[in-house]
């Protein structure tokens, strides 16, 4: 989708993904796992990734639907099983609790499908000691990065930074709660909020996408750690 609106100040995620690592390069060369929250964070993050030289991986994070409203929020979930509510739009739609718990298994049973077709044998990432930062493709309400903030933060990360190109002033002030720093390209104070209004070329990206962002992230990161002296002659 195409937006021509005054407000979009990235061109993609790609290009998004570049202006975030120009506000990241005093990581660079450092112990720094960055984290990509899938879909739409992958190919930011990626970009981030390789401009710090740093290590890669995936947290898989998924909003919490409403029940029979499945594009509003009531919360996240977080690959290991982290939950975070928003407790005051729970009250308000007075949910039940068997209402909210068949909600989040339903999204659990979604992000262990995500698990296999993503990661299949990649290892398992550790935190302990790192810089890690979380990313994302932007921010409206926080809270799928918030189920993630809180999933690193148990492992005891040295720094946990969370980085997105654009985000709501209310998400930064509640992602501010669970993270060390917050860092963004563009935060925005305005009533209504759309992550897609900033970007001129905006589309949901796809789990095949996401799988070859994966391969060939991987493919390169093979080819860089392979001494030259046993490759091939081509």
């Amino acid at each position: 989708m195409l937006l021509s609106g005054k407000q979009a100040r990235f061109g993609d995620r790609r290009d998004a993904g570049r202006q975030l690592a120009e506000k990241l390069i005093s990581y660079k060369n450092q112990p720094v796992l960055v984290l990509a929250i899938p879909n739409g964070g992958v190919p930011v993050a990626l970009e981030v990734a390789g401009a710090l030289e740093a290590d890669f991986n995936l947290i898989i994070s998924r909003k919490i639907p409403v029940p029979l409203n499945p594009e509003a929020g009531i919360g996240a979930v977080s690959d290991d099983g982290t939950v975070i509510l928003n407790e005051e739009v729970v009250k308000r739609l007075g949910l039940k609790e068997h209402q909210i718990d068949y909600q989040v298994n339903q999204v659990r049973a979604d992000i262990y499908q995500r698990s296999l077709l993503y990661l299949k044998d990649r290892p398992l990432y550790g935190v302990a000691g790192k810089t890690v930062i979380i990313i994302d493709d932007g921010l409206a309400s926080g809270y799928t990065m918030l189920a993630a903030t809180e999933s690193v933060r148990h492992r005891h990360p040295k720094e946990l930074v969370v980085a997105v190109p654009v985000a709501s002033a209310s998400a930064v002030k509640e992602v501010k709660k669970s993270a060390d720093k917050v860092v963004t390209c563009a935060t925005s104070f305005a009533p209504e909020f759309f992550v897609s209004d900033f970007y001129r070329y905006w589309y949901d990206v796809s789990n095949g996408e996401v799988v070859k962002y994966l391969n060939k992230w991987g493919t390169r990161h093979l080819r860089l750690n392979t001494p030259t002296s046993s490759s091939p002659d081509i």
